[in-house]
């Protein structure tokens, strides 16, 4: 079976690094002329997903915009995960889960499981509980060839306090939060040929240095950065941001792409894969 990460490190060589968040926020079906019902979410989020696939190879759908639509949001979104799969899109799905261990690989069994209404090709986690909270997601992901994004230092400013925290004991005693992830993280893919298929969360917007992150210990892991666009990160300043990691690095864009409109998604991608790759050319 191909793993996550070699499935990723294809995309990335073959369509970049672009990846369309799917927020179906309730101002933007405004703005697209549709309801905000179960219908407009699945007419805005099936448009976004016909839009990525001509120009991108990944998306995020943001579960939350869905599951506020109940049961009839999950349905939705059941088929716009089967619809970016079946567009050859790679998937994440944006589930942010974490709990103690029985909990979390159930978790992992829904959006984790092929087959599952609710497959994805990788899943966002969350580590408050530790690492080894996540031990089943990670053997899930590994016999499935699939992928786990671990929040470490995230692009909203509230959680700064938390991340830069200091370790008190443990492994990775004396480093930040943040740090004792990304350094657990990168001790899951240190056996890996390639990309590794368990990634980190490192937003856009965040002074790596001040959360005691060391981008060039990264290379085999994958980083999914939010923080493009709307919260003020240029897409063209990529390769500066994350230096000798940048080659594995998913940039994220929503709001300021979507805002665009239905008619208009398409042309932003474009626009900003042409500034990523001048941005790489200099």
């Amino acid at each position: 079976m191909i793993g996550f990460g070699d499935r990723l490190a294809s995309t990335l060589a073959d369509r970049g690094p672009l990846c369309l968040g799917i927020d179906p926020h309730a101002f933007l079906l405004a703005d697209w002329g549709l309801t905000d019902d179960a219908a407009g979410v699945r007419e805005f989020s099936l448009r976004s997903v016909d839009a990525a696939a001509a120009v991108i190879g990944i998306v995020k759908p943001q579960v939350a915009f869905f599951e506020r639509h109940g049961a009839a949001g999950y349905a939705v979104l059941e088929e716009v995960l089967a619809a970016a799969r079946a567009a050859g899109l790679l998937v994440i799905a944006d589930v942010k889960r974490g709990d103690v261990g029985s909990t979390v690989a159930a978790y992992g069994a829904a959006w984790l499981t092929p087959g599952s209404s609710l497959e994805a090709d990788a899943m966002t986690i969350v580590a408050y509980q530790g690492l080894g909270s996540l031990d089943d997601p990670v053997a899930r992901a590994e016999a499935n060839g699939k992928g786990l994004f671990v929040l470490a230092a995230t692009s909203n400013p509230e959680a700064a306090a938390t991340q830069t925290a200091r370790l008190g004991s443990g492994e990775f005693a004396g480093r930040s939060v943040a740090a004792g992830i990304v350094s657990g993280v990168e001790k899951l893919n240190s056996n890996a040929d390639g990309v590794g298929s368990v990634g980190v969360v490192l937003g856009a917007t965040v002074r790596l240095e001040d959360y005691g992150i060391d981008v060039a210990q990264l290379r085999k892991t994958p980083i999914l950065a939010p923080g493009f666009g709307e919260q003020g990160a240029r897409i063209a300043d990529l390769p500066t941001l994350f230096g000798s990691a940048a080659g594995t690095v998913i940039a994220n864009v929503g709001r300021s792409v979507l805002r665009a409109g239905s008619a208009g998604v398409r042309d932003e991608l474009i626009s900003l894969t042409h500034e990523l790759r001048e941005a790489g050319s200099r």
